[in-house]
């Protein structure tokens, strides 16, 4: 996975977040998608993402594996 350095994160588009209200979980290339999908999942179970907010992360995750 590309590093994505901090002024980097910064740069990104809102766009580029699976949540861009809250600019988490960023997903700039496939790589990133696949953690994002993975850290999202790991959120829910702990208790700290909700259903819909997953199902955010997995949509636009998805999108940009299959693009």
């Amino acid at each position: 996975m590309a590093e994505l350095t901090t002024k980097r994160r910064n740069d990104l588009a809102p766009s580029k977040f699976a949540l861009p209200g809250d600019r988490k979980y960023p997903i700039p290339d496939k790589a990133h998608a696949r953690n994002a999908l993975a850290r999202a999942s790991q959120m829910v179970k702990a208790g700290k993402l909700s259903s819909s907010s997953a199902a955010k992360v997995r949509a636009k995750a998805h999108a940009m594996l299959n693009k």
